[in-house]
């Protein structure tokens, strides 16, 4: 049995998962390991770049756009090894950080899953990364800045406290390191999510079977959005501060892990604030004196997100079993 199965979500994004590879070969010693690269539809020469380069490779095609967590849970199910990563396509490592991270979970059986923090292409520490459930409830709600405001929302959602600089509440579905054991007790993924949010929901489960540790002293590069061109192009505001497919899969999260009433208020929260936002506007449109309902198109992308969450209110409030793709 080999030590570790990698495995790879491709959608459209060959190239990047040659660099990715490259850099698993040019640093990972001591430990043996198979790829498993699960493709998405892409529809392109995916397989014939990769595959040319590394035949060694296992290439499994969905037949569909999957999404994240169903194409990662069959590629579980034709994993081999003894410990499973989860790596994206857009991921470079810089040392030998898979053996590490194995040895982890050999030498500390009530660790669950492990990871890393993440550089951003300058090598930089990437910020404002979430490590706790409550930091991702925080964020959704739209607030004016300012102190007390955050602080006021601090004592509400608190978040998780822990002796161990290491141990978060969930990791990051773009090297998450774990125990087929450790699933086969907490589950898969769940395949209701089609991107984002999937992780978070996983973190909760795989945390009852034990501690997750992002360790604090080891990286690797996110150059992060390499199989979706719209992130990129993403305008972010103080009101828009996520796409809605983000927002759809982090609602489903609510309601999965915190319930009817949680998911309630933060859906009451959005709609209220549809007509706050353009109130505002329209006020400092009247205050600056310019026309009324100019310069209107935040707002009005907020009305649309609202209408998008409204179109999945009745499956995510019951919580029914599907495919919540936006």
């Amino acid at each position: 049995m080999v030590d570790l199965s990698i495995i790879i979500v491709n959608y459209k994004t060959p190239r990047l998962i040659l660099d990715c590879l490259a850099s698993v070969r040019a640093y990972t010693e001591g430990i043996t390991f198979e790829v498993i690269v699960v493709d998405n539809q892409s529809e392109d020469d995916s397989r014939t770049v990769v595959l040319a380069q590394y035949p060694e490779v296992r290439w499994f095609d969905m037949g569909y756009n999957a999404g994240f967590a169903r194409a990662n849970n069959h590629g579980i199910r034709q994993a081999q090894g003894r410990n499973i990563l989860l790596l994206n396509s857009d991921t470079l490592l810089i040392d030998n950080l898979l053996a590490r991270c194995v040895r982890v979970l050999d030498e500390q059986p009530d660790v669950a899953a492990v990871g890393a923090l993440q550089l951003g292409r300058d090598r930089q520490l990437r910020p404002n990364l979430y490590t706790t459930f409550g930091q991702i409830r925080r964020a959704f709600y739209i607030l004016p800045a300012g102190e007390r405001f955050q602080n006021l929302l601090q004592r509400l959602i608190p978040d998780t406290q822990y002796a161990d600089p290491n141990q978060v509440d969930w990791l990051s579905g773009a090297f998450l390191m774990t125990r087929p054991t450790t699933i086969a007790k907490a589950g898969a993924l769940d395949e209701s999510f089609f991107m984002y949010g999937e992780d978070v929901e996983w973190g909760y489960r795989l945390g009852k079977q034990g501690r997750i540790l992002l360790l604090q002293d080891a990286q690797f590069i996110h150059l992060e959005y390499g199989s979706s061109d719209d992130n990129q192009q993403h305008v972010v505001t103080h009101i828009n501060r996520f796409k809605p497919q983000i927002q759809v899969s982090q609602l489903l999260w609510v309601r999965k892990q915190y319930g009817v009433g949680a998911y309630l208020v933060l859906m009451l929260h959005y709609l209220l604030m549809v007509p706050i936002v353009y109130g505002w506007k329209i006020a400092v449109n009247l205050r600056d004196r310019r026309p009324l309902f100019s310069d209107l198109a935040n707002q009005r992308a907020f009305a649309r997100q609202a209408g998008i969450f409204l179109r999945f209110f009745w499956k995510t409030l019951f919580n029914r079993p599907g495919f919540y793709k936006v």
